[in-house]
């Protein structure tokens, strides 16, 4: 073959193939892409958008890089976008509730520029994130924490009226690795009276999962009653009682407004005039196990919540220990509605004391 032949079959090859050897792919498989420059604020920031037509796999997302904002389709670093509240909640500064509250006030700035609307989402890994000039350094370390609440201890994270409260008992000194436990708050409540195992946490997401009616995560009590109530009456609790709404002295439209409690295992925990039962509920209504057996004509002289999930109260009063990566994981499991069991061996605190028999002293 002369040199002149073979100049173009590689000419007519490259025709057919394209510079890379491979055969050409025809256009109707390629991603069409228009990019569109879009005023934003009046700071004339700029939005691209980007549109992936790749079959139906693409999708569109929010990026914020510098002063522009993108729209990009598709892609792994969807997953790191999350709304502006949950950053701050992520990253200890407030509840997500509060944090809604300071994105309105103008307390937090994106990138130089106050954001005052919710909704909006960033990825905290490369967005600069300011709240009250002060820059965001990611999110918290998550700790979650078993507390035993002695009776007269408010469950919350300041009391008006300056009685003592759950957070006080956190911030006391213990000794181990933690020196300052940060930013916590109570998942659900124990009222003025009532004792035994709380959980304290800055896992937001945990704490919502949690308390959600629908995960019905099962929470175990030992409760002592004034009278033996009739068989008859502990079956009405088993199998749901109604019972008032809110707080007892709540009164809506000129009348109390009235709900069915879901069932619960009542199970008699030890005689006597005044007798002590287990009782497991599957929801965390206002005063609701002193409602219940009010509506049975008894009323409830101590409340001690003793299991949480597989938890059960292992520490003395007014103690807490965190919890174990294994203990989390299940909390998470019970709040996705999976099955998960305590161990057989039910600690000293979830036990009810012998009568009579105190322990003796060592010297």
């Amino acid at each position: 073959m002369t040199k002149a032949m073979r100049g173009r079959a590689e000419a007519e090859k490259r025709d057919n193939y394209g510079d890379s050897g491979l055969p050409a792919v025809q256009n109707d498989g390629r991603k069409e892409q228009e990019q569109k420059q879009i005023p934003f604020g009046d700071d004339k920031q700029e939005r691209t958008t980007t549109k992936a037509n790749d079959g139906d796999s693409g999708c569109a997302r929010m990026t914020t890089c510098g002063d522009r904002m993108t729209v990009v389709a598709g892609g792994a670093e969807e997953q790191k976008l999350e709304r502006l509240q949950k950053i701050l909640a992520g990253a200890g500064v407030a509840s997500r509730r509060k944090a809604e509250e300071m994105i309105l006030a103008g307390r937090v700035q994106v990138n130089g520029k106050v954001v005052c609307e919710l909704g909006t989402k960033h990825d905290a890994s490369r967005d600069h994130i300011r709240v009250d000039g002060k820059l965001l350094h990611g999110p918290e370390v998550r700790h979650t924490y078993l507390l035993n609440k002695p009776r007269g201890v408010v469950t919350t994270l300041d009391d008006p009226q300056k009685r003592a409260t759950v957070m006080d008992l956190m911030a006391r000194p213990k000794s181990g690795p933690h020196g300052s436990l940060g930013r916590l708050y109570p998942v659900g409540r124990l009222d003025y009276l009532s004792e035994g195992l709380l959980l304290m946490t800055n896992d937001g997401e945990l704490a919502n999962a949690l308390t959600k009616a629908a995960a019905g995560v099962e929470k175990t009590y030992l409760v002592k009653v004034s009278g033996v109530p009739a068989e008859a009456g502990l079956e009405q609790v088993r199998r749901g009682i109604v019972i008032d709404r809110g707080r007892l002295d709540e009164v809506r439209a000129g009348r109390r407004d009235r709900i069915v409690t879901a069932p619960a295992k009542v199970e008699l925990a030890r005689a006597g005039d005044n007798p002590w039962y287990q009782v497991t509920l599957i929801e965390g209504r206002n005063r609701q196990l002193r409602k219940m057996f009010e509506e049975i004509g008894h009323h409830v002289e101590k409340i001690r919540r003793i299991g949480y999930g597989a938890l059960r109260l292992d520490v003395p009063p007014g103690e807490f220990r965190e919890l174990k990566p294994g203990e989390v994981m299940a909390l998470e499991r019970a709040a996705a509605g999976k099955k998960v069991a305590p161990k057989k061996r039910v600690p000293e605190f979830a036990q009810l004391k012998t009568p009579g028999v105190k322990k003796r002293r060592q010297l």
